[in-house]
């Protein structure tokens, strides 16, 4: 059964011991994504006009800290940060011992090994001793050791794609998500090393001995991000079209079908569809002999 949350409403729990302190990035690529999905889920930033490093919220038992997106696996990793949300590859080129809770599922993007389009070099195995300049030397190095092969790392600050014009290093390590930044700088991947989205991580510690409240903070963020891309229909049906409508009618459970009050034999029948299905389906119920039809966003729901 779904849970369907059109509404926010503030949860209980004011006598809790303790404060979950959440890290989420004060800026960069995933910044507003990770702003937006908070207000959505009703934890939005009380404080955050105000340039703090920490920020209040709805819930008194949860504060927001704002750090640079590659800290926030270190400070959760010690404990400075209950929980966190950053890119996976963040946790993994800081090596962080966290537990990764919930993949949010945008900042997607893969770390890609890439050379000039001119470089005779075809593979991996062709950068023997060779320099790869990147942003992400601990994921970098524990690649090429994998692989076997020696390699100098340099690693840079930014503009990774310009070091093999500059003669700096023969090959990259760095960050694509469409690849046309490569593309645009006649570079040829030639090796995927890992891909990456935005993850919610916790601390071990944190996660048993506030379990409750981290649970309910995932929850929240989760239902936005199973909401997206989902919109709840609700229609009138007289009960003779009611198998032609179902027939026609998507839905993640099967619609819910209730009796109308009404002179006339109806049914109100409601279903959650994907986002990208409404225009045609809308055509289709209409057929069917479904009136009065209404759609609907979804703010959370929750399984």
């Amino acid at each position: 059964m779904n849970t369907i949350i059109t509404t926010e409403g503030r949860s209980s729990g004011d006598d809790l011991p303790y404060v979950v302190r959440l890290a989420i990035p004060n800026k960069g690529r995933i910044s507003v994504q990770i702003f937006e999905l908070m207000d959505k889920s009703g934890l939005h930033l009380l404080d955050a006009g105000e340039r703090r490093l920490i920020s209040r919220t709805p819930d008194p038992h949860i504060e927001v800290l704002f750090a640079r997106p590659i800290d926030i696996p270190e400070y959760v990793a010690t404990g400075a940060a209950d929980m966190g949300i950053t890119g996976h590859d963040m946790v993994a080129e800081r090596g962080a011992d966290v537990d990764e809770l919930l993949d949010l599922q945008f900042g997607q993007a893969t770390l890609v090994l890439a050379v000039q389009e001119s470089s005779p070099v075809q593979s991996v195995q062709d950068l023997k001793d060779a320099k790869v300049a990147t942003e992400f030397p601990g994921i970098a190095q524990s690649y090429f050791a994998r692989q076997e092969i020696p390699v100098q790392i340099v690693q840079v600050g930014g503009a990774c794609e310009a070091t093999p014009y500059l003669g700096i290093a023969d090959a990259i390590i760095d960050l694509s998500s469409s690849g046309d930044t490569l593309r645009s700088n006649r570079l040829r991947v030639i090796s995927e090393v890992m891909k990456t989205s935005t993850v919610v991580i916790a601390n071990h510690g944190a996660r048993v001995a506030k379990s409750d409240k981290i649970e309910e903070i995932v929850l929240a963020l989760e239902s936005v991000i199973r909401a997206r891309g989902q919109c709840y229909l609700m229609m009138n049906v007289r009960r003779a079209c009611l198998t032609d409508v179902q027939r026609v009618l998507p839905g993640l459970s099967g619609p819910t079908v209730m009796q109308v009050a009404a002179s006339e034999d109806l049914v109100a029948v409601h279903a959650v569809v994907s986002e990208d299905r409404v225009y045609r389906l809308i055509n289709l119920l209409k057929r069917a002999g479904a009136r009065d039809i209404l759609v609907m966003s979804i703010e959370r729901m929750i399984r």
